[in-house]
């Protein structure tokens, strides 16, 4: 399969994207090199290759939550565009 100006077109309108001229001559080069590319990735023999899930053995390594930096209640409101001063003061939001 070759991508050909209508195709660019074609997924340009799907994607709501205008394309300049040189813009689509680009990207008709660049996915027909993709193309290309998946030709040669579906020409390898992958019999008996397990799916990879992971790019490691390790599943799911977590870190230890730690307490790094502590503020106080006024250091918190410091930046705050509106408050009180117990407070910080938002928009409602729910009616």
């Amino acid at each position: 399969m070759k991508i050909n100006h209508e195709t660019v077109d074609k997924i340009a309108q799907l994607a709501r994207l205008e394309l300049s001229a040189d813009e689509k001559v680009e990207t008709i080069k660049d996915m027909n090199r993709i193309l290309d590319f998946m030709d040669k990735l579906n020409e390898v023999d992958t019999t008996g290759v397990e799916p990879l899930v992971y790019m490691n053995a390790d599943a799911n390594v977590l870190r230890e939550d730690v307490v790094k930096q502590e503020i106080n209640h006024t250091e918190a409101l410091l930046n705050a565009p509106k408050k009180d001063e117990n407070f910080f003061h938002v928009a409602k939001v729910i009616g």
